[in-house]
């Protein structure tokens, strides 16, 4: 693969309400720092490389970028970090945010956000990003409770026209069936990956049926989490990868894409040869021969 010359375009569009993304796009959840994502002590990215990760982002085709106001480390805001790199921003990008949970200055985690919060988180978005109004904003949560309040309070503020469209990340499908009766849901935001839980692989489907957006998080990383790609690879991913003369973290994400043309990628990099390489892996076909190999390292997962 000649990942210099592939743009984002190569690997298909979706919707997100009425707004059309390639299918490849960008998480800024690494930018801010080197390491692991949230750690007391992580070191501050350089500045100039991470907003020249943004722009070639961009170049690349890339009209997607997932961010939220939380995602920071010592002297770097993902948030600032894009409206320094991208503002005044190109007309068909779309930036996807996230609120519910939050973090003092110090790092420290807060509660989650009450309904009367939400309004808050939104604005902050909306000053740090520059803008007058957000395009997507997801409602984060843990565990199984009612959403109806908080997810309420985030309609009214879409109806009041700070939000474009809503959206879910971290949920269960009784979520998503509380959620629409209040107000359109155009994303859900789960982690998903090779290896998958069987709640989680239905849950895609059933989004695929109703035209909505699933967007994986954590698909390179996998057990990884927020520490970066795991290097947990098994025979089977490194084979295909040789196969195709690339990394097994591009077929892990290359297997995530095709698990539906509703499925939306984000990886994210503060390095612009990784950047390339995610691009690029729209464009890479998994032979059926290929998927009926990597598809058994997914379904042995209850």
């Amino acid at each position: 693969m000649t990942s210099q010359t592939i743009t984002a375009a190569a690997s298909g569009t979706w919707k997100l309400g009425d707004r059309t993304v390639n299918r490849i796009g960008f998480g800024a959840m690494r930018l801010p720092q080197h390491g692991e994502a949230f750690a007391a002590d992580a070191v501050p990215r350089d500045r100039d490389q991470a907003i020249g990760v943004l722009r070639r982002a961009v170049e690349l085709g890339v009209n997607h970028i997932d961010t939220a106001e939380f995602y920071f480390s010592p002297l770097r805001s993902a948030n600032e970090l894009i409206n320094q790199a991208l503002a005044p921003y190109p007309d068909d990008l779309v930036i996807t945010t996230k609120v519910g949970p939050g973090r003092a200055p110090s790092g420290k985690w807060l509660p989650h956000a009450t309904p009367g919060q939400l309004r808050g988180q939104v604005e902050e978005n909306l000053r740090r990003l520059g803008r007058d109004h957000l395009d997507v904003v997801n409602l984060r949560i843990v565990g199984t409770d009612s959403i109806a309040e908080r997810f309420g309070a985030l309609a009214e503020l879409r109806e009041a026209g700070l939000i474009r469209h809503l959206g879910l990340s971290n949920v269960r499908p009784h979520h998503l069936v509380e959620a629409e009766s209040i107000a359109p849901v155009v994303c859900v935001q789960n982690m998903y990956g090779l290896g998958a839980s069987r709640e989680q692989r239905d849950f895609l489907r059933i989004c695929g049926e109703q035209h909505i957006a699933f967007v994986p998080f954590y698909s390179i990383a996998g057990t990884g989490r927020t520490a970066g790609a795991t290097t947990d690879h098994s025979p089977e991913v490194h084979a295909v990868a040789r196969a195709h003369g690339v990394s097994a973290a591009q077929i892990r994400l290359a297997w995530t894409l095709h698990q539906g043309p509703h499925v939306l990628a984000i990886p994210g990099t503060g390095d612009l040869d990784h950047l390339a390489q995610n691009v690029a892996v729209g464009s890479l076909r998994l032979s059926e021969e290929e998927l009926a190999v990597l598809d058994p390292l997914h379904h042995q997962t209850a």
